[in-house]
Order: structure tokens, then sequence, then C-alpha cells
């Protein structure tokens, strides 16, 4: 397993450029599976989540051809409708190719998804999306086999806003001709990207960015070349690094519309934060103070679930008390004791809550990330603190950020990888 040592207390200089989103790409690939027609995709992320969902589409008889860095040509039509144990088993995303696989094949058989251990996720909302369609979910001892002969246009409430869910229930919509409606659609930023993509493909969507989408699709998709939409979360973990090491830093390809929440709960810490254009965002120096009220979750527009652990450490940073409240995944704060080992006075409520003292020193341990988000906010505690300290687990990291040591080292951090 990889690992990244660091050494700590090295301010940031310069500027950087985020990627591609990670949550937008990964449904976009599955929209592939739609068509036998050459879909061209550029600001795709090089990272490890990605690479695993496209090896799932050459796993199914889709070619898949990298034509340069972060440019991927998709064509040819699907040749089978069981994912592969060992590749869907490590990616949570898979169940995105029900929506992608069960239009085409009329059956899927899917391994339970695998990724970040930070909460119950059930699939159930994913199953209720299938039956509202006319298919049948059926659960094996191994696998969960969908079933659908025909589907048909409906009106799905969605139990919960989930992200995926709404993915899916665009993907299968977006092949039925008749008006399909998704009530309590999750709305956010790839959300709309995946919307955008059905468009170029045939579909009609009407409510793009809203909680309710009104599709008439389309039995014949065709091909399509799309940009994804920069990553707002790669984009706010890059002001926070630069704010919990009070240097300044030039974030490009940082989409204005969609990190408003994200800048405002910076500036609620005296974070020197602002755009310059639509699409860059300085962050300079500043002394950080703790929250005037609480960094809580919530539905997008609310400040992402996906910030919260790189904003903890801006916490242990921040002079005062700041409450910090995730009440999405039970787990989420479970990697706080990793940074108390490090120094910092964290009091942890309940599963959903901490109570962060600051500002206070960290110095440099050996540490293991529990997963994506936990593992980068690891990364930023590791880039403040005094001393060396090794991250184990760097694949993990991987999962989400691209090349995130080489990017970093770029603006002055000292992070190197150990294979």
């Amino acid at each position: 397993m990889a690992k990244f040592r660091i050494e700590g207390g090295h301010p940031l200089n310069g500027s950087i450029k985020t990627a591609g989103n990670k949550n937008a790409a990964l449904p976009i690939i599955a929209a592939t599976a739609l068509t036998a027609e050459t879909c061209v995709l550029k600001n795709v992320p090089e990272i490890r989540d990605v690479h695993a969902m496209l090896n799932l589409l050459r796993n199914l008889g889709k070619t898949v051809i990298r034509v340069a860095p972060s440019i991927y040509e998709i064509g040819g039509g699907v040749q089978g409708n069981h994912l592969a144990r060992e590749l869907a088993g490590n990616l949570r995303a898979s169940i995105l190719l029900i929506g992608g696989l069960l239009p085409v094949t009329k059956e899927v058989i899917l391994p339970p998804p695998g990724g970040c251990v930070i909460g119950r996720r059930k699939v159930n909302t994913h199953f209720e999306v299938v039956r509202a369609f006319g298919g049948k979910v059926i659960s094996s001892e191994d696998d969960f086999i969908l079933q659908a002969s025909k589907l048909k246009a409906t009106r799905v409430l969605l139990t919960e806003a989930s992200v995926t869910a709404t993915a899916n229930a665009l993907l299968l919509s977006a092949t039925i001709e008749g008006e399909s409606v998704i009530e309590n659609a999750a709305c956010e930023p790839h959300i709309a990207d995946l919307c955008r993509v059905l468009i170029k493909m045939g579909a009609q969507i009407d409510g793009v960015g809203s909680n309710r989408l009104r599709i008439r699709g389309n039995s014949r998709l065709r091909g399509f070349e799309h940009s994804i939409v920069p990553d707002h979360i790669e984009a706010g973990t890059f002001a926070v690094a630069a704010a919990c090491l009070n240097s300044p830093l030039i974030i490009h390809n940082a989409v204005k519309s969609h990190l408003q929440m994200t800048v405002l709960h910076l500036k609620q810490m005296n974070v020197k934060a602002k755009f310059l254009d639509d699409n860059t965002l300085s962050v300079q120096p500043s002394k950080l103070i703790s929250h005037s009220g609480k960094v809580q979750v919530g539905v997008w527009p609310a400040f992402p679930t996906d910030l919260m652990s790189p904003m903890i450490v801006l916490a242990t940073q921040a002079e005062g008390m700041t409450l910090c409240h995730d009440w999405m995944y039970e787990s989420r704060m479970f990697f706080v004791d990793k940074l108390s080992v490090m120094g910092a006075n964290i009091i942890q409520c309940d599963p959903h809550r901490v109570i962060v003292h600051g500002p206070t020193p960290l110095k440099g341990q050996e540490l293991s990330s529990p997963d994506i988000r936990a593992g980068i906010a690891l990364v930023i505690a590791a880039m403040v603190a005094r001393g060396k300290s090794v991250i184990d687990r760097a694949e993990l990291i991987d999962r989400g950020y691209e090349q995130i040591d080489k990017r970093l080292s770029a603006i002055g951090a000292k992070i190197e990888r150990i294979e």
C-alpha cells in the first residue's frame, strides 16, 4: 500500500487548478452504456474511482480509449450484464450501472457495491426507483438481480434526495418515450452536469438544477462530446488548505455558483476568500476565528458533507470554539481521534457532532487514512503540523484526488509518495 510522507510547516503559494468533478464523471460514464455511438469525455479526473468505472465498462464489452490525459473516447455496444465482482466490490458508484445497463440489457446482475465506509449507505432507494419504472429486484445469496422487460414512464418520489439514486432515475427515464417526473431529486452541480449530457444524447429535461425534474426520454440515445464540470469539493479543499497554512493561493476552475455556501462558511471563520471572476477563487492570509454559528452540512445548496472533514482541521487552527455537525453520515466524525493524537483539542459529542477548540499546534504522526475525505483532511493536518507525518493507505485518497502529492508539491507543500 502507498503512503504519503509529509513535512509540515511549509506555506503554500502560487496557483492550482481543480480537476473534473468525480461525482459528475461517474454517472456520465455510466450514461455511455446507453448508446453504442461514440462518446468523448473531456476534463475527466484521473483518479482511482474513475479508472475503476472505466474498467467496469471495458469488462462489459465497451471500447474505452484514453485519447490524452483527462480525455476518453468510449464506444461500442454493451456485451454483458454481470458486473465483475472484484471491480464492483471496490466501487460504490458501480450502482450507477443499474441505470446505464438495465434499459439496454433488461437484466443486471449487481454484486454489493463497495466504497468508503462512512455510515449506513443503503441501496433501497435505488431499488425503489427500479420498481417505480416497472422493474423488479431479486436478492440472491451473492448478488442483486434487477430485471425490466419494459420500462414505463412514471412519477418517482425519492424517499431521500440521494445523488446516486437521482442519477439512476435520470438514466432510466432518459430511454423511455413518455414523460417521467422525479420529485425530491438531488440538485447538486454533478446532477445538473448529467442532465446536460442526457440532453445532448436526445432526452428532454426540464427543471435542471431544481429538485423536480421532468424528463421525456428517447429510445435511441446518441453519442456526445462533453467536458466534465470542475470539482467544487476539490476547490473547497484547496481553499481550506491555504487558510490552514495562512497562505495565499489562487484556485482556477473554481466555479463561483458552486462554491457560494463554502465561501460563506470560510468567511464566517475570517478567511479572506473572494472570487476574481466566475471561475477563479483567491485565498489570502488571515487570522482564523471560530465559526460565528456552526458548521453544519445540508442538502444542496447547503454546506456539502464532503467538505466537513477538512473544515474540522480548519477549526483546529481557528481561535475559539467551533461546533461541527454532520447529520448525514454516522461515521464521518470517526477520524477525529487521529487529529487528537496530533494535538487537536476536540470533543466528540456523538457520532454526528464534534466541538473543536483552537488554535492548537499540531505535531507530526504516523496515521492511516480511513476514507477519501478524512484522508485529505489528514493530509492538510500533516501540512500544518510541526515535524514529519506519514499517512498510510494513500490509495484511498487517490480515489478522489488526482495526483494530489504532485499538485500540492507544485504550490509549496513538502509531500512525497512512498510505494
